[in-house]
């Protein structure tokens, strides 16, 4: 299956772990299939995608199927959730030691990892929200019978005191 690998080197070139020294093959898989999991709930696809968690697959191949908004909007939500689990990691290391005139402080870390973090989640919703946007049904409007818009509509049918053309 090419999302297997097209998608696993897509999240690694996101969170900088191209040199593989972080996560597994194995780990970024069961994280892109969470991550597919989470955009199917937010946004509605031409393809209806099965995610089976427990058995870390996504059917049809969204690359196969040559969907790029599914497979960018997956990409991007498993790096939120990867970098998300790294600063709840990194936060629990954040310390700040002085003793004399040594000093070491961890915190920096959390901080820049915190806003790696927010940039791709911002990114995320954002990329959601110009999906949602270009794939709706633009330019129509529900207009009920006491709406100014069905009064405009009914003008050329009716007379001012409501009696049809004939």
């Amino acid at each position: 299956m090419p999302w297997n690998i097209d998608l696993v080197l897509m999240i690694r070139s996101l969170i900088g772990d191209l040199d593989r020294a972080k996560y597994t093959d194995e780990r970024l898989k069961q994280v892109l299939v969470v991550g597919a999991y989470n955009v199917i709930n937010d946004a509605d696809f031409s393809n209806t995608y099965t995610v089976d968690v427990a058995s870390v697959s996504i059917s049809p191949d969204p690359i196969s199927e040559s969907d790029t908004d599914f497979s960018t909007l997956t990409v991007y939500k498993a790096a939120c959730i990867l970098l998300g689990s790294e600063v709840k990691t990194e936060a629990a290391n954040a310390i700040s030691i002085k003793d004399g005139p040594s000093a070491i402080d961890l915190r920096g870390v959390t901080q820049n990892l915190s806003i790696m973090y927010n940039d791709l989640c911002a990114k995320y919703d954002h990329l959601l929200k110009t999906y949602q946007y270009n794939n709706t049904l633009v330019g129509q409007a529900v207009l009920g019978p006491y709406s100014p818009g069905s009064m405009i509509l009914g003008s050329n049918q009716f007379d001012y005191r409501g009696n049809m053309f004939d």
